[in-house]
């Protein structure tokens, strides 16, 4: 009877320890640390929540890569991994005298390394520390997506340029909804008047946010508000009456020799005769402060094949001067740590069905590149 009463107690012993261990292996991927104010190295292969209502404020618009949005849908909830180069970046931010000239940081990789999701973990980073942010999700849906119902239209203002005003005005509304406390509660006045017609005409000291409004409401004139609100944000960081965290994935598509926009004429443009390029190449030089600028270069955001995928080659010549000095960050594949830690995740959401060398073969099949372990465990 003894004997029988101590093997049951060992039984169930040994089943609460199954469970315990059980608990710890399938919770030990994510963090409950949802603040990135608060992420750190030690929480390095983790996976935070983002809130809706944040993921709203600062991705309704775009920055998301299509393929984890479909995932994040699927899952019911917006993931993301803490990644070493985050917290680099993080740590930049922190370190960094904002009255000296504006910190330069590019962003490098192999294709599907995670870029677009560290740069979205940095702009949740810098919007809770305060920063008027100024993104742009992807440059290449501007100068390579060929869409037939796309507006291109001649500057009037600037000879020999074109504007994109249906996707200028996307943008002040993007810029508008990440950025709607600060412009809400912050006094920031424009420096002088700008004349846009006969009859409409933004008076000096006016708040930035009627800039941004008539911009909406006035498409035709999205472009040219988007190079003063560029230039107006410059003047204001100076003057240390906001911090600035300048955010552009595809940065190396301003730098491209050609776009797929043509004019009337069948013409090709290079991206150089387009409007919106000088307004945010504007916003990546170093002279002005109070302000970090970090952009992502990609080997997806040109036409043709380069060399690498290191800033030199995807730069090129103009670009890494224009960009020099700058600090490189790069996003390699998937640690041992963050693999295991991603199919853990992926088990966690019923997404993979457990099988004894599974993770050997993914590991072996996919290189641990994030993107193709997500595409290839779609059908598993």
């Amino acid at each position: 009877m003894l004997t029988r009463n101590v093997k049951s107690l060992f039984r169930i012993n040994h089943r609460l320890f199954s469970v315990q261990v059980s608990n710890e292996l399938v919770q030990g991927f994510r963090t409950q640390e949802s603040n990135p104010l608060q992420h750190d190295y030690g929480h390095c292969g983790q996976f935070y929540t983002m809130s809706p209502e944040k993921r709203n404020i600062l991705f309704k618009n775009g920055g998301l890569p299509v393929t984890y949005q479909r995932q994040a849908k699927t899952f019911t909830e917006a993931c993301l991994m803490v990644r070493k180069p985050a917290i680099e970046i993080m740590n930049i931010i922190d370190k960094s005298d904002l009255s000296k000239p504006a910190n330069r940081i590019v962003i490098y990789g192999k294709l599907g390394t995670g870029k677009s999701l560290v740069l979205a973990h940095v702009i949740h980073y810098a919007h809770e520390k305060g920063f008027l942010l100024v993104h742009v999700p992807w440059v290449s849906d501007w100068l390579r997506r060929l869409l037939y119902h796309r507006e291109i239209t001649n500057s009037p203002t600037r000879e020999g340029l074109v504007d994109l005003p249906i996707d200028a005005a996307k943008w002040l509304i993007h810029f508008k909804t990440q950025n709607n406390a600060i412009l809400k509660t912050a006094d920031l006045p424009i420096s002088k008047e700008y004349v846009w017609s006969k009859r409409e005409v933004t008076p000096k000291g006016s708040h930035l946010t009627d800039l941004i409004e008539l911009g909406i409401e006035r498409v035709k004139y999205a472009n040219d508000i988007v190079v003063a609100l560029i230039e107006e944000v410059k003047i204001l960081s100076t003057k240390k009456a906001i911090k600035t965290f300048v955010a552009i994935d595809g940065f190396n598509t301003f730098l491209a020799p050609d776009s797929k926009l043509r004019v009337k004429t069948r013409r090709h443009i290079t991206p150089k005769e387009v409007t919106l390029t000088h307004a945010f190449m504007n916003a990546t030089t170093n002279d002005w402060c109070n302000a970090i600028i970090t952009v992502v270069v990609d080997e997806m955001a040109v036409y043709k094949k380069v060399e690498g995928y290191y800033p030199r080659y995807l730069l090129g010549k103009e670009g890494f001067e224009h960009m020099d000095p700058f600090i490189p960050i790069e996003v390699e594949n998937y640690s041992d740590k963050e693999y295991y830690s991603c199919m853990n995740y992926y088990r966690d959401r019923l997404w993979i069905r457990d099988h004894p060398d599974a993770e050997t073969e993914l590991a072996f099949t996919t290189a641990k590149n994030p993107y193709n372990l997500m595409i290839y465990t779609a059908s598993l």
